[in-house]
């Protein structure tokens, strides 16, 4: 399988190559096709957690050896849960917990098995040092610095905007041990620490870095996000098991979202033939997203507002790259039209089949900081869970 840019089809690589790179040279994303995929969606539900992310993670980066081996190395003993991300009960509802690695965090799902697909690509492709730029709003620092930490032939630098993370999350990513591991505060959002990531890549495409090699830890990388397309898999099975669904009955999934890769995560799935309902995309006072799936226009020219669910304030998502692409029957000069317009004047209108396939398969909303307290608290209080900011906007 060959993965290519979204901006691009004749920019290519194999998997390996592109977990490697993160970004492709033009500033585009990987992605390949999940719908093309071989893969028997059904035989997986029947496996434990392990053997259920080996086979999605082998289907999706098939150029990578003994992925089972890599699986178990990657999370054996770091989980509290052998089953990593368990579905739970609240009333009448489930909560998929994906708190259970060791920074807290869901990205923890997939940054225990990012460094080893790095390294096991430097590897096969006779790489140099891996160097990783990583921008983050919150989560991905500190999962990605666990991750990475001491980890050979790698290096890892982490930008957080100052004062747009949680003091818990901050106090996690600068006392983090590791002799390969840098983070750095900058003045502004996650945006402009985003920005500044790609700017670097961008800048440093085709120079000589002494043997190293660029790449990301931000879910711009595919090899951190295909990880999280297993958990979807791992929560159906789980309510077939329950008794609440036969196999083959849909499911609909509401995700906290801001830079849009958990919730195409779920799309990839959908697309590999899991019976996937409809993908509630909820946002917090950073209602970008809302706006975009109901209109089709998406504008990041607004207020930018510090939440208490700072993992989501996010104005500009770049995964949503991903799915226009997809969407848009993978017409890259389409998509490339839509990020220069984005990049230039901040605003772009996507095509009226695009829209109405974003309103067969989404239905967005947000939850400013007000709406976040009453019922959803009374609702959760009288059931006995303690739930965080997050998972309130869901």
């Amino acid at each position: 399988m060959i993965y290519h840019s979204t901006r691009d089809e004749k920019l290519t690589a194999a998997p390996a190559r592109a977990v490697l790179e993160g970004i492709a040279p033009d500033g585009g994303l990987y992605v390949c096709d999940p719908g093309k995929l071989e893969f028997d969606w059904q035989g997986a539900l029947q496996k434990d957690t392990m053997s259920m992310a080996a086979d999605i993670l082998g289907v999706l980066l098939p150029d990578f050896q003994d992925m089972n081996g890599l699986v178990r190395a990657s999370y054996a003993g770091k989980f509290a849960s052998d089953d990593l991300t368990p579905l739970v009960p609240v009333g009448e509802r489930y909560v998929l917990e994906l708190y259970h690695g060791p920074t807290s965090a869901f990205k923890d799902v997939a940054l225990s098995v990012l460094p080893r697909l790095v390294s096991a690509a430097a590897k096969q492709e006779g790489a140099g040092d891996v160097v990783i730029l990583t921008a983050t709003s919150g989560d991905t620092g500190k999962a990605a610095l666990e991750g990475f930490h001491d980890v050979s032939g790698t290096r890892i630098m982490v930008f957080y905007p100052a004062g747009g993370v949680s003091p818990v999350q901050e106090a996690q990513m600068v006392t983090q041990e590791g002799g390969n591991v840098r983070v750095c505060a900058i003045r502004g959002n996650f945006d402009d620490a985003q920005t500044g990531v790609k700017n670097v890549f961008a800048a440093c495409k085709g120079k000589d870095l002494h043997g190293a090699v660029l790449s990301s830890a931000n879910s711009i990388n595919i090899g951190r996000l295909a990880p999280q397309v297993v958990y979807y898999f791992r929560a159906y099975a789980d309510l077939v098991q329950a008794g609440r669904i036969r196999v083959g009955e849909k499911v609909h999934f509401v995700v906290p979202t801001g830079n849009f890769g958990d919730i195409l995560a779920g799309y990839f799935a959908k697309r590999m033939g899991l019976p996937v309902g409809r993908l509630v995309c909820a946002s917090n006072a950073n209602d970008v997203l809302t706006e975009f799936i109901s209109t089709g226009v998406y504008d990041r020219r607004r207020p930018f507002y510090k939440t208490t669910s700072p993992s989501m304030d996010i104005l500009v998502s770049s995964n949503l790259e991903r799915l226009l692409f997809d969407l848009s029957g993978e017409n890259d000069a389409e998509v490339k039209g839509y990020m220069d317009a984005l990049a230039k004047t901040g605003k772009y209108e996507v095509s009226d089949a695009i829209k109405a396939a974003l309103a067969d398969q989404f239905w967005g909303g947000f939850c400013g900081e007000a709406g976040t307290s009453a019922a959803i608290a009374k609702y959760y209080k009288e059931n006995g869970y303690l739930i965080d900011t997050h998972t309130a906007v869901a």
